[in-house]
């Protein structure tokens, strides 16, 4: 039942967690792995077994990791676990112009080497992510998985936040984070409100094999339907994230395997030579989401909970990611300052730190898709001379390659590669 923000006295003196965690996509478990670190207890729920998240079939995303987030992910000792399933990304090409008569000559190209820190990220399949940090939490003694159940309800009090699940059965903690997705149940039933808009885009992800190399460049080509990226995996494999028109993408999606490849290749090119399907196919919608705080009494939001953005520069892991460091720091240091790590004090901060990263990040992707997914000549005139002038100027270009490496901003520790 939902009974936004309903207090209650909890039952149980004692927690059964420090923190209790909805949802086990990723940015959970990493902020579990995160939080066990500094010596909380952590209990991560989700609703689908352990065994579907695993499935390689499960989800056929690539993530782009920034730098920052790599480093992340080494700090929580998860990076050795997928270091050699990650492709580095090198170069990033942008350019626009209309399926099957190239692009424009005006272009933005990004090369790591103009940065002294290494490659700007990394691109790794959730196929390899998610079992990778299930793995590590299960071998962390102070997380507790609790699989294949979902919660129905939750309610704060003066010391700690309690769910319930839907076998009955209910869990406390001093603080409840809601991971659990755009659709947050944890965010509803704290009365937590959303703002934002449907594109009317479904993004189309697939998996692509291709005869020549890609060199580890990554490409994002604007057409007036949606962006398409082309994103380097290990081996001569891309990851495709194509942006169409709702009903055109519901369309394609109906296709057979060679009238969907028909579909892609005058959008694709032939820069990469023979192309072909390497696994499923995956349609996502996509939308603008962001919840109107990312605190309540004893609660946290992270990640798509907290704010869904457009992929059209593939920072939604990264931002949840920095949801995540930031959270883990400014519930770590509360602790050892003797402070409750549920108190607003400590959540306050913790919003500080991430809201106008995240309202920024919003407007700029909203912005980009608005501006680029249309053909109106003028609009298009006025991007390929700005792609240009970026692109001529290399003190303007190193601070985008800066910024899309992540490392940008006040950095919580994590993020520095550093312990908390």
């Amino acid at each position: 039942m939902d009974n936004p923000a309903k207090p209650t006295i909890l039952r149980v003196m004692t927690p059964d967690s420090d923190i209790i965690i909805v949802g086990g996509g990723l940015n959970g478990p990493a902020l579990a792995l995160a939080l066990a670190q500094t010596g909380q207890r952590v209990t991560v729920i989700d609703t689908l077994p352990a065994a579907t998240r695993k499935d390689a079939d499960f989800d056929g995303r690539g993530y782009a990791l920034a730098l920052t987030s790599q480093r992340l992910l080494s700090a929580i000792d998860v990076w050795p676990l997928v270091a050699d399933k990650a492709q580095p990304m090198l170069e990033i090409t942008v350019t626009d112009g209309h399926a099957g008569s190239g692009s424009s000559p005006l272009f933005l190209h990004f090369d790591h080497a103009e940065i002294e820190e290494g490659p700007m990220g990394y691109m790794v399949e959730d196929r390899h992510l998610r079992p990778a940090f299930l793995d590590a939490m299960q071998a962390a003694p102070l997380i507790t998985q609790i699989n294949g159940k979902t919660v129905v309800d939750q309610s704060v009090g003066p010391t700690g936040a309690m769910v319930t699940l839907d076998d009955g059965k209910t869990i406390s903690g001093r603080l409840l984070v809601g991971s659990d997705g755009r659709n947050s149940g944890t965010a509803r039933r704290a009365g937590i409100k959303r703002t934002g808009w449907d594109y009317g885009q479904t993004a189309l992800v697939c998996a692509i094999a291709h005869e020549k190399p890609h060199h580890g460049i990554a490409h994002q080509f604007f057409m007036p339907p949606g962006p398409l990226a082309i994103l380097p995996l290990t081996g001569n494999r891309s990851s495709i994230v194509w942006s169409e028109r709702t009903e055109t993408a519901l369309w394609i999606n109906t296709l057979d395997d060679a009238g969907y490849m028909a579909e892609l290749r005058p959008r694709f090119g032939d820069f990469l030579g023979e192309l072909e399907l390497a696994g499923r196919r995956f349609t996502y919608p996509l939308n603008l989401t962001i919840a109107n705080s990312f605190i309540a009494e004893r609660l946290a939001l992270v990640g798509d909970a907290a704010h869904g953005v457009h992929p059209i520069a593939g920072q939604g892991l990264n931002a949840g990611l920095r949801d995540v460091a930031a959270l883990a720091e400014t519930v770590t240091l509360a602790a050892r300052r003797g402070e409750d790590i549920g108190a607003q004090t400590a959540l306050r901060q913790y919003q500080q730190w991430r809201r106008f990263d995240t309202a920024t990040l919003a407007l700029a992707t909203d912005t980009f898709n608005r501006l680029f997914s249309n053909d109106n000549p003028l609009l298009r005139l006025g991007r390929d001379l700005g792609l240009g002038l970026v692109n001529a100027m290399p003190g303007l270009r190193r601070s985008f390659i800066r910024e899309a490496a992540g490392l940008t901003g006040d950095l919580p520790r994590l993020l520095q590669g550093k312990a908390i």
